[in-house]
C-alpha cells in the first residue's frame, strides 16, 4: 500500500510542478502542444512496443478492444440521453464530452508501474478501440447531433486513425503478438530507454495543459456530466472485474481503464464544432482531478 501511494504521489507531484512551471512563466501554454507531440509521437509508442514484446496474444484477446469501443458506445449513448430535450449544440457538446478516455496520456502510466507487461497489453488492446471513439467516432456523432458534416463516416475514422503514431504502434505489435514474432533485440532495448520517460512526460503534459474555467452557471453542467460518466464508469468496472473470464492482470488493468479521464481531444473537437471550449476544458480538467483520486483508491482495493 505504501509503495502505490508512493508511485501515486509521484504521479501528482509531476503534475503540479507541470503546472507551477507554466504559472511562472517557465512553460508557455503553447509548449503543451510540443510536450503533447512528443509523448504522443515517441515515448508513448516506444512504451507500447516495449511493453507489448515478448508477449504472445491468443485471438480470443481482441475481444478486449470490443470493450473499449463498447464503453465509448455507451458512454455516448449516456451522453445522448442526458441531453434528451435540450439544443442541438447542447447534445453535441454532452455526446463529445462525455464518451473516450484519456488512456495513452494518463492513464498507461500508472498500469505501466503498477501492472507491469500484462497490464500494458490489456491497456494497450482496449486502447485501440477506445481510440475510434477519441479520435473520430464521437466526433462524428456529435457532428450528427448538430446537423453538421453529413453524419457518421467511418472512412475519415480509419484515415484519422491510420495518422495516428499510437494507433500504428498498437496495430504493429498486435500482429506481430498473434503470430508470436518478436523485433529485433536492439530495437527493444532501444524503445526500453525511451518508454522509462513516458510517465514523467505525460504527467508534466497534463500539468502544463491543466485549466479551470466556468461560472457558477456551468458548475451544474459539469457536475451532471461528470456524475453520469462515473456512475456508468462503476458499473463497468464491476462488470469487467467479476464477469470477464481473463486472467487477474488483465481485468485489473480494466477496471483502472474504467476510471480514465475523458478523452483529452475532446475540448479540440468541441471548439472544431463551436461548441463552448471553456466549458470543455473545465470538464476535462477535473475529470483528470477525479480520475487520479478513484484510480489510487482502486489500487489500493485491488492489489
Amino acid at each position: 500500500m505504501g509503495e502505490i501511494l508512493m508511485q501515486a504521489i509521484s504521479f501528482i507531484a509531476i503534475i503540479i510542478l507541470g503546472y507551477v512551471l507554466r504559472r511562472r512563466g517557465f512553460f508557455k501554454e503553447e509548449d503543451f502542444y510540443v510536450i503533447s507531440r512528443i509523448v504522443l509521437k515517441i515515448t508513448l509508442p516506444a512504451a507500447i512496443v516495449s511493453n507489448f514484446s515478448g508477449m504472445g496474444l491468443e485471438p480470443s484477446m481482441l475481444l478486449i478492444s470490443l470493450l473499449g469501443l463498447g464503453g465509448g458506445v455507451i458512454l455516448i449513448g449516456a451522453g445522448w440521453l442526458i441531453s434528451a430535450g435540450k439544443s442541438k449544440e447542447e447534445r453535441a457538446f454532452s455526446v463529445l464530452n462525455m464518451s473516450g478516455y484519456n488512456i495513452g496520456n494518463f492513464t498507461m502510466p500508472f498500469v505501466q508501474n503498477f501492472l507491469g507487461p500484462a497490464g500494458m497489453v490489456a491497456t494497450s488492446l482496449f486502447d485501440s478501440g477506445n481510440s475510434f471513439i477519441c479520435l473520430g467516432g464521437a466526433y462524428s456523432v456529435a457532428s450528427m447531433a448538430k446537423g453538421e458534416g453529413g453524419g457518421f463516416r467511418i472512412g475519415k475514422i480509419f484515415k484519422t486513425l491510420l495518422k495516428s503514431v499510437p494507433f500504428d504502434a498498437y496495430l504493429l505489435m498486435t500482429v506481430l503478438s498473434l503470430f508470436h514474432l518478436s523485433l529485433p533485440a536492439p530495437v527493444v532495448s532501444f524503445t526500453k530507454v525511451i518508454a522509462n520517460g513516458n510517465a514523467f512526460m505525460a504527467m508534466l503534459m497534463i500539468g502544463v495543459g491543466f485549466k479551470l474555467s466556468g461560472n457558477r452557471e456551468q458548475i451544474g453542467k459539469i457536475v451532471k456530466i461528470l456524475s453520469v460518466r462515473y456512475a456508468v464508469s462503476i458499473v463497468l468496472a464491476l462488470a469487467f472485474y467479476f464477469l470477464l473470464p481473463f486472467q487477474l492482470e488483465y481485468r485489473q488493468a480494466l477496471v483502472i481503464l474504467c476510471f480514465s479521464p475523458i478523452a483529452s481531444a475532446a475540448p479540440a473537437f468541441t471548439g472544431d464544432l463551436k461548441g463552448d471550449v471553456g466549458l470543455a476544458s473545465a470538464v476535462n480538467s477535473i475529470s483528470i482531478v477525479v480520475s487520479i483520486v478513484l484510480i489510487v483508491a482502486v489500487l489500493l482495493f485491488i492489489l
